[in-house]
Parts: C-alpha cells; structure tokens; sequence
C-alpha cells in the first residue's frame, strides 16, 4: 500500500497524486512531495558537481600519445571539457528521471576516466579519439548484456545479504570520500592516512568543512526539511567570506592547508557561452589498427567489469537509502535503470569526456527525501544549466559539498544491523565487500572480494550446489579481472 507523510493525510486515507507530475513520477505513492524532489535533486547535484571541475583537470591535463590534448592542440582545453561534461550529465540524468523514475543521477566516472586518460590513451600510436572509441565499445557491449537480459540475471543472482553488505561498503567508502575531499584526512608520512596535515588539523579550509559538518549533523537530528542543502549553501557562503579574508589559495606542494578543489571566489560572470565542439570526437574502431583486436578486448572487459558492478552497487545503495528495494533486494525498473547507464557509457565516448555512470553521491539526495525520478530531472536540468553557469559552480568547494558526504556515509552504515554477524558464511563475504571499498577507493574491488568469498565459504561447506551459475560466472570473472596486470604484461600493454 502506497505510503504518505503524515501531514498529506486527511484522516486516515492517504491524499490522492496532486497532478500529471505526481502521477507520472508516483511522487506521493512513494511517500515524497515536489518539494522534496526538487530538494533532494539540488543537494545530488551540489555533492557531484566537482566533476566539472576534475573530470577536466583528469582527461584534460595530459596529452595522448601523439603529443594531442583533448580536443585537439598543443594545450589543455579545460573550458570545452567541463561544458561537454556538464551536458552529458544533464542529459544522461534527465533520462534515468524520465525512463526509470528512479533518483540516480549520472556523469563521468571517477577512476574510469583516469584508465582512460593514463593508460587507454597512452598506449603506442592511440589518440583521445581512438580512447574515447573504446569507450563506446565497451557502452555497446554493456547495452547489449541488458537487453539480453544478462546484467539484470547477475543483479538478481546476488544473494540479498552481500547486496545488503555493498550497500553498507559504499557508505563507508563515501564518507571516506568526503574526509579526503575536504582535507580532514590526508595521506601520511608512514602510514596510509592521517588526520589532517602532520597528524593534526590546519588550515582555514578544513575548518570551513568542520563547521558544515556540524550544521549537517545539526539539521538531520532537528530534521529540518532540505538541512543538507541548506548547509551546503550556508558552509559555501562562509568559504566565500574565509577566502576574501585571509586569502587561503589552492591546495599544493607549498600551501597543503588549500583549498583541495577549487578555491570559492565570487566569479566575474555568472554566465559563460559554452564551446561544445568536443562532441562527437571519436573513433569506433580506430584502436584495433593501433594495438590490435586482442588488445581492444582485454580494454574493454577491463572497462566493463568496473562499469558493471559499480551501477550495482549505486542501484542497491540509492534504493536501500530510499526504502524502495523489493524482498529479493531489487530496486523498481532495474532494467530500465542498468539500460540507461549502459547509452551513458556510449554517450561519455561519444562526448569524449568518458564513459558516464550512476553517481553513488545520489544517496545524498535521497537522504533529503528524494524518492523518484523527478529528482534526477532537477539534478540533469542543474547540469545543464551549468554549462551556461559555470562560474556559479566553481564557487562551491569541496569544503562545502564534503559534509554532506559524510552524514550520507552515517545513514547508509546504519544498515550493517541487518546483517547476520554470527553467522560465517554471510559475515565474512560482507565483511570483504563493505571493508575493501573504502580501503581500496573502489566499489568494483568490494563486490568482487565479496563474490569471490562467497564463493569460496560455499564450497568450503559443501554447499556448492546452492551457488546461482552466474555467481560462479561473476566471481571467475572477478579472479580475471584482478589479474588483469599480469595478463596485460604478458600481452605486451
């Protein structure tokens, strides 16, 4: 039966949908309200719009193999690589609103789009072109694995506990994110992390971050209605002021207490004529002349895999968030959902700013209420507006979007009570996936780990029958996909 909030209801009946909208988005079926959509939209695309400011700085800072920087040159053409980013994203996320009804927002991928920039488009003879083409390769392949029905199959076959783990995993590995965006932890000198710089905090910036982490905290436990956004706002406001005062300057070499991302300044401008002339800059096939066909496979499996089980893993997170998983841990729409980020890997290469995928950070939004698509349309259309609004974005430090990162990171780790811990077989492949996402920065490493060992534990008990076929499928993919460093000697790459 539909859910309602309390103050929708008039006795004891819920309220009817409020119009074509609510209708088509189930907005008050799902137990939201416009407002809260809209809201949650704009705290998704305040935690994730730094990838118009680093998705260039990655793909757009380095030269192909033939001496070309994106877009064609001599030199960076980071201006063209944010627009053609920011509309990609738009797009993509207005898409996953409108098909799937389902509030998962959509850009380029960290950590896929550095493949892309310091391996793919590295490699003897290979231009940004030929690069970007593997990335439409790899979209097609997944596009296809949907359509067969295949991806959908590996989602249902994961047993309702390491889905439960990865959901977990990802909270934590995203509140790692916000730490280290925002400078609170750094890596240290003799050990992987430390707090701060030198083992204590300093620096104006991280300061800044502590204060937006309190007013987050502040405002979830008073639940004041869009607390999250409210303090992404009200945090970057007081960047502003901090910076205009003491003059704090970018993060580097010989200023560590920077600012990490971008330094919050008021623009000149707030609106900039975006050049999109990137679009459209690859080459299909291109590659299989340059390194061969054996090669360009190996590439794009190596692409897939991470592109495969990273959306799995945002799908169950998001839903999990917004109570809207089904017994067997199934969000609504999945095909639709897993459909939509298969074009966006086509369309990232096609865009040549990199393969697109879900943003885990959506989870933010959700946590301000966002329960439907509607809320991916208000991110997209946000994206969109960016391209033309730029200056307005670069305002909003990492500082700033970091804190709610990691509230979002508290919610989603709540869920570890739901896990049987005194039961082996399921600890400790859910141990393995929620721990190795945030101690290897990666959502892929967590769900393979996790598959391998559940694998492992059931044969260990004699209860290989049990395993689904694809789970068997998924894990030796995983033991390939862990060596692929090894196999890429042996090939030569």
């Amino acid at each position: 039966m539909a859910t309602t909030p309390p103050e929708e209801k008039v006795g004891d009946a819920p309220a009817a949908p409020r119009g074509a909208i609510d209708r088509f988005f189930q907005i008050t079926e799902r137990g939201s309200t416009i407002g809260n959509e809209i809201r949650g939209g704009l705290v998704t695309f305040f935690t994730m719009s730094y990838i118009i400011v680093l998705n260039p700085l990655i793909i757009g800072t380095l030269p192909d193999s033939t001496g070309q920087f994106l877009g064609g040159g001599d030199s960076p053409n980071l201006a063209m690589i944010a627009a053609a980013t920011a509309l990609i994203a738009g797009i993509l996320s207005i898409a996953m609103g409108l098909v799937a009804n389902f509030p998962i927002a959509l850009a380029a991928g960290l950590g896929l789009n550095a493949v892309v920039a310091y391996t793919i488009a590295q490699l003897p003879g290979m231009t940004w072109a030929d690069a970007m083409g593997i990335v439409v390769l790899e979209g097609l392949v997944i596009l296809a694995l949907v359509l067969t029905g295949f991806r959908t199959a590996v989602f249902r076959a994961v047993p309702r506990s390491l889905k439960g783990a990865i959901g977990v995993g990802i909270g934590l590995f995203i509140a790692l994110i916000g730490f280290v965006n925002a400078g609170f932890v750094h890596q240290g000198q003799g050990t992987p992390l430390e707090l701060g710089t030198g083992g204590s905090l300093s620096g104006w910036p991280v300061l800044v971050f502590v204060v937006g982490l309190v007013a987050a905290i502040v405002l979830m436990v008073k639940k004041v209605r869009g607390g999250l956004l409210y303090a992404v706002v009200g945090t970057t406001v007081v960047a502003l002021a901090v910076e205009a005062w003491a003059k704090v300057g970018a993060s580097g070499a010989d200023n560590p207490t920077g600012w990490h991302q971008n330094v919050p300044s008021l623009p000149d401008s707030v609106f900039s004529v975006p050049d999109l002339s990137l679009l459209g800059q690859f080459s299909l096939l291109g590659a299989v002349g340059k390194i061969g066909v054996l090669a360009v496979v190996v590439l794009v499996f190596s692409i897939l895999l991470a592109d495969f089980f990273d959306t799995m893993g945002t799908m169950v997170a998001v839903g999990q968030e917004a109570k809207l998983l089904d017994a067997e841990g199934t969000p609504p729409r999945s095909k639709q959902i897993l459909v939509v980020d298969s074009l966006a890997a086509v369309a990232g290469g096609m865009g040549s700013v990199s393969s697109n995928t879900a943003y885990v950070e959506s989870t933010s939004g959700v946590a301000e209420g966002a329960r439907t698509g509607l809320a991916s349309v208000v991110t997209g259309v946000a994206f969109l507006l960016a391209t033309f609004l730029s200056p307005l974005v670069a305002m909003v430090p990492s500082e700033a979007a970091a804190p709610v990162l990691v509230v979002v990171g508290f919610l989603m780790v709540s869920q570890v009570a739901d896990l049987d811990w005194k039961s082996p077989e399921v600890a400790i492949p859910a141990f393995l996936t929620l721990a190795l996402m945030p101690f290897t920065y990666s959502i892929s490493v967590g769900i393979g780990a996790g598959f391998i060992a559940y694998v492992v534990v059931k044969v260990a008990l004699g209860r290989a029958r049990t395993i689904h076929p694809l789970m068997w499928g998924a894990a030796g993919a995983f033991v390939v996909y862990f060596a692929l460093g090894p196999i890429q000697q042996a090939l030569g790459l």
